[in-house]
């Protein structure tokens, strides 16, 4: 910790970039160009990252909103950097921008942990002390309210084929005060917005997505996290011309709730919601300390008291008498004074342009042109001189004394002993039970797992929206409008997903699907009845509701293919590779998106036939023969069993028994062609089928090794793509090759194929070797919520694997040599064959797909 607190101080104070222009002509931008008779490039890995950034309509979308909502703050630009403007950005400005405001005197210092405070105030004094106290102006202004509302246009790139008739977005936001609200308001806005926009039954999304004017609800809702609080919701998919029925539409049903008043039933499940989220506390896999500081710095930044959000009680109890117990029509009066009397009001219409793409690229190219015509032969010649330079920087190794200096742990103080989650092992009738005793504050924590192997493999792409509609169909006893609604009022949520992972030494999959709860002691009865409903009540004559759910999924779908290539060209070479990684694309790949543009088409000609799919679903799933996963207090759990026993006796006898599937692989590279001006790379092989190799924990050190080294350099800091990585599964032995926001496509192959050698000329030593080992025992290690020990230990426990198999991969990774990672440069020589999937523009697949015999698609073209 100490070591890392070391690290971030002279990062931040005394950054290497302030002293070499080199650092920002990489990391930021500069010009490119190796030889005269070559055309004058923008290269750099943030100005490459921003470009896919604005390559997705919805961050363009989302940008324009605030920087027009707020114009006279600081959220007026962006801040990540629009790539027209970065270029702008001179070293004498970035240096002086820093210098400005990176300063300890306009800083926030924030630790958490149980370390002595004492020591803490010592680190920061070895660092501080160099520093003199200076004035530094950074206060956030605050946006001056409008008088009237306002409206702005703008456009958005998609490609040259594709049916653009209902592609516009249309969005309506306010400022909802001059100011930062106390916690108790906060709280209230928290409550209101929960009420119209926090289900999938609260009036104003459900009017907005029953209104068939579009696919997917879009805006977010409340946002507390600035200066001032805003609020913003539309519609995507919508035709251009329907853009004023967005907003006629959103402020009719404002109007009509804050006449109505909202539901008692509703503001008591967002005040159950708030209350149970603030005492659990619950931030996933993402550390405590971080949340806790991010949540801190929303009041801290604008000058308020950063500890206020955890002196929640008060206010909540305040609110919950004023609102449930005397029924004042406090939210009423928000709404009205907070947004529909608000003028300062904006609507954004975003418009689907398929020469905005070329428009871009040819704007790029004629300043570069331009600004070309003005340099002399001595000018492009230092430039060339520049470029060369700068390569030969980034393709010279730190030297061994440089990193020395980064202080790191011994490998002894890494524990040798794998830590193990407490588990007690039974049966309850035909299921299987798993129990963790854990401290849990009270709350119980309920896993299911039911085996998807008597899914027909024709029905395997209907699972994620089968999933979504158990919750979000309704019931035989509640629509669905009530069923989260008292789901709300008694739990922490439900949720259910497909989980499909490979197993070690095994060709079958694991595959379940997961329905997960939680819930206070005295509550769990409520919670498993809810769960046993879902299961064996949930209503499928809805054909309407079910489409807007296969539109909102095909919605995501596309904004995934956009935004996150590098995830689907890993679907598609996995899906070739194994049993699991085949079934793992068609419910969350490319093949999903095409599969629910299919299934929207089949429920519109023929519902019957898909309602009896996903009854046919429910039928083969919902067995009482499943896997129960309970973590709570040790005290709790054994009174935990009757309830159980209750909820297995809702679910039909029986167990999963059919094989898995047997799909047909088949090798092919693949160009999927999306509106991007940056690709994704991807290139995969089996270690264990094309190599014959045998796992050894030494893999994974190596793998870890490649992505902050070869690939690291080769791919991010020479190709100027925002991220180049690799991913070694040791379950199904997949090997892929993967880049992110990429301008380059043959140079990232190239270098993919260079990492063999690179293993096996590389000059290890000491340092370097438990840098390795010690960043993947990090991987490893990773802290957990007593949930997520739960679950994790139900996952091994599904996968078959031990303790015992952990340990020795733990041992084996551990006893890692330079000759385990020289070793397995013999197998990475498969992926040198192995299939190359890109995700990107048309150029640049369309001028690769001959020399790399790419099968290319377009998911977005018109049928």
């Amino acid at each position: 910790f100490y070591n890392l607190v070391d690290v971030y101080l002279d990062a931040v104070l005394h950054p290497r970039a302030l002293k070499d222009p080199r650092v920002l002509a990489q990391e930021g931008w500069h010009y490119e160009i190796e030889d005269k008779s070559e055309p004058l490039t923008f290269k750099g890995v943030v100005f490459n990252e921003m470009k896919g950034v604005y390559s997705n309509p919805d961050s363009v979308q989302s940008r324009t909103l605030l920087n027009n909502l707020l114009p006279d703050t600081p959220y007026g630009v962006d801040s990540g950097g629009d790539p027209k403007e970065i270029p702008n950005l001179t070293f004498e400005y970035f240096k002086g921008f820093h210098e400005r405001f990176y300063h300890p005197s306009n800083a926030k210092f924030w630790f958490y942990g149980d370390d002595p405070p004492a020591r803490r105030l010592e680190l920061l004094d070895e660092f501080l002390r160099d520093f003199e106290k200076k004035e530094v102006t950074s206060e956030i202004a605050k946006q001056p309210l409008w008088v009237e509302p306002r409206a702005v246009e703008h456009a958005f790139a998609v490609g040259k084929d594709e049916d653009i008739s209902k592609k516009s977005m249309a969005c309506v936001s306010w400022v909802m005060s001059d100011d930062k609200p106390d916690l108790e308001m906060s709280i209230a806005l928290g409550i209101m917005d929960y009420c119209l926009m926090g289900t999938p039954g609260a009036p104003l999304r459900k009017a907005l997505t029953d209104s068939g004017l579009g696919s997917r609800v879009i805006g977010g809702g409340l946002y507390d996290g600035l200066v001032q609080p805003t609020f913003s919701v539309g519609l995507k998919d919508i035709k251009e011309s329907d853009a004023k029925a967005v907003e006629e539409l959103v402020m009719k049903t404002l109007t009509a709730v804050a006449a109505d008043g909202f539901e008692p039933e509703a503001v008591e499940a967002a005040l159950n919601k708030i209350e149970f989220e603030n005492r659990e506390l619950n931030t996933g896999g993402f550390p405590r300390g971080l949340s806790l500081m991010f949540a801190a710095v929303q009041n801290w930044n604008y000058g308020k008291d950063p500890f206020e959000g955890l002196r929640f009680e008060a206010p909540l109890r305040a609110l919950r008498e004023k609102l449930v117990e005397k029924k004042e029509p406090l939210l009423e009066d928000l709404l009205r004074k907070r947004i529909l009397e608000n003028t300062h009001r904006l609507v954004v219409t975003s418009k689907p342009d398929v020469e905005e793409g070329p428009r871009v690229e040819a704007a790029e190219k004629e300043r570069l042109e331009q600004h070309r015509a003005t340099l002399s032969e001595a000018d492009i010649q230092g430039l060339i001189d520049a470029t060369k330079e700068l390569k030969e920087l980034q393709e010279t190794p730190d030297q061994p004394e440089a990193l020395a200096t980064v202080p790191r742990l011994e490998l002894d103080d890494i524990p040798k002993e794998s830590k193990k989650i407490p588990t007690e092992l039974g049966r309850l009738g035909a299921a299987e039970v798993l129990k963790h005793p854990l401290l849990t504050s009270g709350v119980v924590y309920v896993d299911l797992a039911f085996n998807l192997r008597d899914v027909p493999s024709h029905l395997l792409t209907l699972v994620p929206l089968f999933c979504r509609g158990l919750r979000e169909m309704g019931t035989k006893s509640s629509d669905f409008v009530q069923l989260q609604r008292r789901i709300d009022l008694s739990t922490g949520g439900i949720s259910t997903a497909p989980l499909i992972s490979a197993k070690r030494d095994s060709d079958e999959p694991m595959a379940y699907l997961m329905m997960r709860g939680k819930a206070m002691e005295a509550k769990v009865p409520s919670l498993m009845d809810l769960m046993a409903e879902i299961a064996t009540g949930v209503t499928w004559e809805n054909k309407d509701r079910f489409l807007q759910l296969a539109r909102e999924s095909q919605a995501a779908g596309r904004s995934q293919l956009l935004s996150a290539g590098h995830v689907v060209a890993a679907g598609r070479l996995g899906r070739q590779l194994t049993v699991a990684g085949w079934a793992s694309e068609q419910i969350s790949g490319l093949s999903q998106f095409e599969a629910v543009g299919q299934l929207i088409e089949l429920a519109e000609k023929d519902w019957p036939k898909v309602e009896s799919q996903l009854r046919e679903l429910q039928a083969c799933i919902f067995k009482s023969a499943c896997v129960v996963n309970l973590t709570a207090d040790a005290d709790v759990l054994p009174r935990l069993d009757s309830h159980v026993e209750t909820f297995l006796g809702h679910l039909p006898d029986g167990a999963a028994t059919s094989p898995f599937w047997v799909p047909e692989y088949s090798t092919t590279s693949e160009g999927i062609v999306v509106p991007s001006q940056v690709n994704y790379v991807g290139k995969a092989a089996n270690l264990y089928k094309e190599a014959d190799y045998k796992l050894h924990g030494s893999a994974v050190v190596t793998s870890r090794l490649l992505g902050t080294t070869w690939l690291w350099d080769k791919v991010r800091v020479v190709g100027g793509a925002y991220g180049g990585f690799c991913n070694f599964d040791v379950r199904s032995g997949d090997f892929k090759y993967l880049s992110y926001r990429d301008p380059n496509l043959q140079q990232t192959l190239d270098a993919y194929d260079g990492t063999a050698e690179f293993l096996r000329s590389m000059e290890f030593n000491d340092d370097m070797l438990a840098k390795s080992i010690i960043g993947t025992m990090g991987d490893v290690d990773q802290h957990q919520l007593p949930d997520a020990k739960g679950y994790t230990a139900l996952q091994r426990h599904l996968l078959g694997e031990t303790d015992e198999m952990r340990q020795e991969m733990r041992d084996q990774i551990l006893g890692t040599t330079a000759d385990d990672m020289r070793s397995f440069a013999d197998a990475l020589e498969a992926v040198k064959s192995g299939s190359v999937c890109v995700v990107g523009g048309e150029d640049a697949i369309q001028g690769a797909s001959e020399s790399l015999g790419l099968k290319v698609t377009s998911p977005f073209a018109a049928s």
